[in-house]
């Protein structure tokens, strides 16, 4: 049998079946590029992705500990899907993708890691940005550091 070393999922692995919410505790700790925040809003945020699924996959998370998208008031809602806006502007601009895929996991059985904090993926898709390892190993290649993503979409978000 073939292994192959991903040491760094446990990161991920600590962070979201941890105690805290990461949704809550990030933008609370004030430490924007260390936590991979992008932007702040009034009622909600942009945050890197920490474990994407491609180079660029942003977040839009409010900063209200809820689960359910009726929860939102009807301002956080408009913001919340206004920065999505923003942030597939800010990715067509600066990576340059082919496509996107959207999407809110809500509850468990979505597929949602954290899954009382609602939240919106933006992950920047390119041709041929599969291959073989996702399908035959359950392994994705990221082509990017997220140090060098961050700068390049905090540099172009002003």
């Amino acid at each position: 049998m073939q292994k192959l070393w991903a040491p760094w999922r446990i990161e991920y692995i600590r962070r979201v079946h941890g105690t805290r919410c990461i949704l809550c505790q990030k933008p609370g700790e004030n430490t924007d590029e260390a936590n991979l925040i992008l932007h702040r809003d009034h009622g909600n945020f942009i945050i890197l992705n920490a474990f994407p699924y491609n180079p660029g996959h942003l977040m839009v998370a409010p900063y209200r500990h809820i689960a359910r998208l009726e929860d939102l008031s009807d301002e956080e809602a408009m913001e919340h899907f206004q920065l999505v806006k923003r942030s597939l502007a800010l990715l067509e601009q600066v990576l340059k993708p082919h496509g996107f895929n959207l999407g809110l996991n809500l509850g468990k059985s979505a597929g949602a890691g954290i899954e009382q904090h609602l939240h919106t993926h933006i992950v920047p898709r390119w041709q041929g940005d599969t291959n073989f390892l996702p399908v035959l190993s359950d392994t994705r290649v990221i082509s990017e550091g997220l140090a060098a993503t961050y700068s390049k979409l905090r540099d172009a978000m002003g």
